[in-house]
């Protein structure tokens, strides 16, 4: 093993020998070369005064060169912060700023013991860092039911974990805490459990109360208890579109510091909460551990990032720092909030109608992009494919009985024609199958 990484694992098995247990063997091998081109280019940066020949750049006139037709369009911004290679783990201006943001947007995080965001080349790259640092073959990995498809392919096809389901919703329709407490203490006696909350949740667009909230950390540090070493992954992807009284921050914080077994990491970023999907800007945090620990995780997590993608997009970076700085930013930001919420809203009244209880329920929502119908009558794929061909209507079809409807890209005064097609579609099938 390189003497880096033996350094690194050092580190963390003295600060917590369970998050060291945790780490998968790609985990404890992974480290940040301090004797390297990077590491070698930056001490440059700082000494070569005269002549720096060190990193892959062409430089012109004291500027990173450019073509005139590309900095023609970026006019605003200045060559060396869109141009120049950003550090591994991300623009370090940028990464302050989302630290503070997270702060104030989530109270039970704490700065003692929270770690310096990771830029990431947006969610689905965090969390592909947290299956190559802690998931081995045949480690368990608990989603509900109603997941996001990409967590079988990050966690199950890539590194060969298992994939555990548990009911999302319980009788009462709301978060099914106890199958959630089930399916984690199933896990005693293995070396770990990975547990992703993904809240907004897709697809349902459900996320749990204050009081839910509380019981799947209780859940945790119970399974903790028993002696299950448990990496707590909070995919915040959606984070902030919350239209109802339930949770209003992430369950990093409640989850930073609850037990010695339980390892916090918050996966977010710029991509749905600033509606710059095509900017692929996340963020990975550790929480609740020592500074040592800390900084032995940053290491590793920049040895994954530079192993893959070495870097992420510097301009994207450039823009989000921008927008995150600017008087306007939080007024803006309301303002499509609003429209969200707006939509979401008319999507419940429209549902609400009895007209459509013979064909379908909808599973509880209450916030992000999207809401679920669960169909009584009709097969989900083939009314998806009928939408499509008969009406021109896109929708996912998960399972036999239920269809994902985005009502993020629909504007507000189309949301109702577009679920009289849906039910009109369900009509037409039922006729064909009568005969």
């Amino acid at each position: 093993m390189n003497p880096l990484a033996q350094q690194l694992n050092d580190t963390i098995s003295k600060e917590n020998n369970h998050v060291y247990d945790m780490l998968s063997g790609l985990g404890k091998q992974i480290f940040f070369p301090k004797v390297g081109i990077l590491s070698q280019s930056a001490e440059a940066k700082q000494k070569a005064k005269k002549f720096n020949a060190t990193i892959g750049t062409a430089l012109e006139n004291g500027q990173p060169m450019h073509l005139k037709v590309i900095q023609d369009t970026l006019s605003a911004y200045n060559p060396k912060d869109i141009y120049e290679y950003a550090p591994p783990a991300g623009k370090p201006e940028l990464r302050t700023a989302w630290r503070s943001k997270m702060l104030e947007e989530n109270p039970s995080l704490t700065s003692n013991g929270l770690g310096n965001p990771i830029v990431t080349n947006a969610l689905t790259h965090g969390l592909s860092i947290v299956a190559d640092l802690f998931a081995d073959v045949g480690d368990a990995v608990l989603i509900p039911d109603k997941n996001w498809e990409n967590y079988e392919l990050t966690f199950g096809i890539r590194r060969g974990a298992e994939i555990v389901n548990y009911p999302l919703y319980n009788s009462e329709r709301k978060f099914n805490s106890a199958a959630l407490r089930d399916a984690l203490l199933a896990q005693t006696g293995k070396s770990k459990a990975i547990v992703v909350l993904n809240f907004p949740n897709n697809p349902t667009g459900y996320t749990p109360g204050p009081e839910e909230g509380k019981e799947i950390v209780a859940v945790i540090k119970e399974a903790a208890e028993a002696g299950i070493n448990v990496v707590a992954v909070a995919d915040d992807a959606y984070f902030g579109l919350f239209f109802e009284n339930s949770l209003q921050e992430s369950l990093a914080g409640q989850l930073a510091n609850l037990h010695p077994r339980v390892l916090s990491i918050k996966i977010d970023g710029a991509t749905k909460e600033e509606f710059v999907w095509g900017f692929r800007v996340g963020f990975i945090t550790y929480a609740g551990q020592s500074e040592s620990m800390l900084a032995a995780l940053e290491q590793k997590t920049m040895g994954i990032i530079r192993a893959t993608i070495s870097s992420g997009p510097h301009p994207s970076q450039t823009f989000v720092l921008h927008a995150l700085n600017a008087p306007e930013f939080k007024a803006q930001k309301q303002e499509k909030f609003e429209i969200m919420k707006g939509r979401a809203n008319k999507v419940k009244d429209i549902l609400d109608n009895k007209e459509f209880d013979a064909v379908w329920e909808y599973y509880p929502f209450n916030s992000g992009y999207f809401m679920c119908l669960k169909l009584k009558t009709v097969d989900a794929e083939t009314l998806r494919v009928h939408l499509l061909n008969n009406y021109g209507i896109g929708t996912i079809a998960l399972g036999e009985t239920d269809l994902r409807v985005a009502f993020s890209c629909i504007e507000e005064e189309n949301l109702e024609e577009l679920f009289s097609l849906i039910y009109q579609g369900v009509q037409d099938i039922q006729k064909v199958t009568a005969q």
